[in-house]
């Protein structure tokens, strides 16, 4: 068995001109995805992506190619584009492969026994190819499972990986679940057995990292975390857990009896599930704080405008709620507090069901400030508004949080 290194003819490489183009470390991720193709004997063609780029290696990849190279979550090149470049421009004229040897050393070809292992574990992604084919959203989560070696290590063999995401792509394709089922009974259908999704097993932990980016689920950690995760994709794994707090909403007749006396009511998922509101109103509020809840109740009482609660992030129960109340024509308004971490709130909300802003833009925060509601100075890291883009803009200019509880008096007075 010939082991020899591949020694490219680079004498035609012009070293320096190389490392400034391709030798940055920006892009040092594609340089080793070029030169692990050419050990394993594969062509320098077609796209490679990275998940989750940071700004210089978004910045390298642009001035590697004369333009950006995508504005979505993951960062993806053509390496025959790259090939192009270097013979175009004269800084290597035998193209990539002639580079990645002149920038990294000679490389040298897989044995064959290690070839076929490799062209094994690269067959076990064909479930995986399929299902991006079907749903690219998934395109920067599968490009991760490749890449991080999550999956090598959750099943150790290539036969192992291949039925492993033959049963995560079953799973995925039967997502989200319309209507929400229990979570061992989806297992039961369509894995074939009621715990093959039990925490901790390999299959839960890659479908659920998956929901995640098919959902689009904020990161996070726990059990009621991972609740939250498997009910936005319509899996409920603990129906009585997981609630929302709702005022003068209707629809039930418990929900009829605690509007009435203006109180407000704590409704599982199980509820919500079983039996949702059979008639809603024609706009539902939708607030951050359970304050402006209690305010409200206190004020107004059975008088007030149906609201709804999310206590933070919108749990399983709250989604459940709030997309059955879009779903049958209400238009749903929301507020939060103006700061960073109210605005990633919000932004998950819309990520899964539709709404307008209740005094929640550029211009009510600059108000609410010139009013004097302004408290703390604003930390954390920023993040956009998709319903105001100029909302993150005027936070960032006046570098105040304003939260729910300090602006209650006009929140209130559109209850009434």
């Amino acid at each position: 068995m010939d082991l020899t290194p591949a020694v490219p003819d680079t004498a035609g490489v012009d070293e320096q001109r190389l490392r400034r183009l391709l030798g940055d470390p920006g892009l040092a991720w594609l340089v080793d995805r070029a030169r692990r193709r050419l050990e394993r004997g594969q062509p320098l063609t077609g796209p490679v992506s990275l998940g989750t780029p940071t700004p210089d290696q978004r910045a390298a990849a642009e001035r590697l190619l004369g333009r950006a190279p995508g504005s979505g979550r993951s960062l993806t090149v053509r390496l025959d584009a790259v090939d192009a470049l270097l013979r175009r421009s004269g800084v290597g004229p035998d193209g990539l492969a002639d580079a990645v040897a002149a920038l990294t050393g000679p490389v040298v070809p897989l044995g064959p026994a290690r070839q076929a292992e490799e062209r094994a574990w690269q067959e076990a992604y064909t479930s995986l190819n399929a299902l991006v084919d079907e749903a690219p959203a998934l395109a920067a989560w599968a490009d991760r499972l490749r890449g991080d070696g999550l999956l090598r290590r959750l099943s150790r063999t290539p036969a192992a990986a291949r039925d492993l995401l033959d049963q995560v792509a079953t799973a995925l394709r039967a997502l989200p679940a319309e209507p929400s089922v229990s979570l061992p009974a989806f297992a039961a259908r369509h894995l074939g057995s009621a715990h093959a999704l039990d925490d901790g097993t390999a299959l839960a932990t890659l479908t659920l990292s998956g929901i995640r980016a098919l959902c689009g689920h904020p990161d996070g950690t726990g059990a009621q975390w991972r609740r939250d995760v498997w009910a936005s994709a319509g899996l409920l794994r603990d129906e009585l857990s997981s609630t929302v707090l709702t005022l003068n909403l209707r629809g039930t007749p418990a929900l009829d009896w605690t509007a009435d006396a203006g109180e407000p009511t704590v409704l599982t998922l199980r509820q919500l599930v079983r039996r949702p509101p059979a008639s809603t109103g024609a706009t539902v509020r939708i607030c951050e704080n359970p304050a402006v809840l209690a305010a409200a109740a206190d004020t107004h009482g059975p008088h007030s405008a149906p609201l709804v609660c999310l206590q933070g992030q919108p749990s399983a129960a709250a989604l459940t709620l709030l997309r059955h109340l879009h779903q049958h024509g209400t238009t749903l308004q929301y507020h939060g507090d103006f700061d960073w971490g109210g605005m990633r709130i919000a932004a998950t909300l819309m990520r899964h069901v539709s709404w307008r802003p209740w005094r929640f833009t550029a211009a009510d925060y600059r108000d609410a400030v010139r009013a004097g509601a302004g408290g703390t100075p604003l930390t954390g890291r920023p993040t956009e508004a998709p319903w105001d883009s100029e909302l993150p803009r005027a936070l960032a200019e006046l570098g105040v949080r304003v939260e729910e509880e300090t602006v209650l008096d006009i929140l209130l007075s559109d209850l009434s």
